[in-house]
């Protein structure tokens, strides 16, 4: 059982595990049909929030469920409220179905490193065993250590069932939409003046491949999920050929406007903090326990996603008038931000 395949890479991985031979059925769940195909897989409409989720389990008896339902934006569910109880109620009411259901013998949680959370402060590297969110202030943040913690609660009381969370980095891709994706894309790039922050990125394939691994496998545990190395801001703007245009800071409402009016939805303060300050997440257990090496470093991750989504239209005039329009409306901005008493 596949939870969240209205979603594009939960569509693409009900779409793989249905053409897998080690796998005899698949059972897509989301409040509306998938956009994408979902190859052989069947399509049972269920909102995970409710009661709906129990009566699907008891009907299907699933062996394994892999939670893809954890929205990390909040135009996805539709306002941030909405998104928190997707995230956090939605969870909890899976858990309490998979914990009834007898036949459940693997339960897979796709997760995020942003539950690590971002400042000045943060090591060089997190590891899976220390705390979540200890420096998650809200938002998505503080859902996916919610989400974590009774993902550990259910595997507390079902320690018959294989319970696997993998923590990925930021996945970007030829085709994945992101609010990463959508800044890199932007004719005119703001970044706080005075930093560069690193940050690590996981290909969409080695995203579903490593879930795919993990599905089909028998781990147990926490695993932080990244390709090899890190980029800089400075870099990844020079590789996609993008301007850059220096601001104190990216957490005023006129950028969050500029960034949902040209596209990025969702500017958070969690977003923020990750684009001033970065985050790094060690790799050891992915390879040394959970058996799985990424086809992609992060930088060919990035460099896949310029060709796909970047290269080509840079050049043209119209992009270029657009980044001089990107650049004019924040200078305008801060300015008569700095005018007033």
């Amino acid at each position: 059982m596949v939870v969240g395949v209205a979603r594009h890479l939960g569509a693409l991985l009900a779409e793989q595990l249905s053409h897998d031979d080690r796998v005899d059925r698949v059972v897509g769940i989301d409040v509306v049909p998938p956009d994408d195909d979902i190859g052989d897989a069947e399509f049972v409409r269920a909102d995970i929030r409710t009661s709906d989720i129990g009566r699907v389990m008891q009907r299907v008896e699933p062996d394994t469920v892999v939670h893809m339902n954890i929205l990390a934006t909040r135009s996805d569910a539709g306002g941030r409220s909405p998104q928190k109880e997707i995230n956090v109620i939605g969870t909890m009411q899976l858990l309490a179905a998979c914990q009834r259901a007898a036949s459940v013998r693997t339960v897979v949680v796709k997760s995020s490193t942003t539950v690590y959370g971002a400042g000045a402060h943060a090591p060089a590297l997190f590891t899976e065993d220390m705390v979540p969110g200890a420096l998650a202030r809200g938002g998505y943040e503080k859902d996916a250590s919610e989400v974590e913690a009774y993902v550990r609660g259910f595997s507390r009381r079902r320690p018959d069932v294989h319970v696997s969370i993998l923590r990925f980095a930021n996945v970007l891709g030829p085709t994945i939409r992101t609010a990463l994706s959508e800044y890199f894309a932007l004719p005119a790039v703001p970044f706080v003046a005075g930093r560069d922050p690193r940050f690590q990125l996981v290909h969409e394939q080695d995203c579903l491949d490593a879930l795919r691994h993990t599905t089909l496998g028998e781990h147990t545990g926490i695993v932080n999920v990244a390709g090899d190395g890190f980029l800089v801001l400075s870099q990844a703007l020079a590789r996609a050929g993008r301007p850059a245009v220096p601001l104190p800071t990216l957490g005023t409402p006129l950028v969050g406007g500029l960034m949902r009016r040209t596209g990025v939805a969702d500017m958070d303060s969690a977003q923020v903090r990750f684009l001033t300050h970065g985050r790094g997440v060690d790799t050891t257990r992915m390879r040394e326990q959970l058996g799985f090496e990424p086809a992609y470093s992060t930088m060919a991750t990035f460099d896949e996603f310029v060709r796909a989504r970047v290269t080509g239209g840079f050049d043209s005039h119209a992009v270029l008038a657009a980044a001089r329009q990107v650049r004019t409306r924040l200078a305008d901005g801060l300015g008569h931000q700095r005018g007033q008493p």
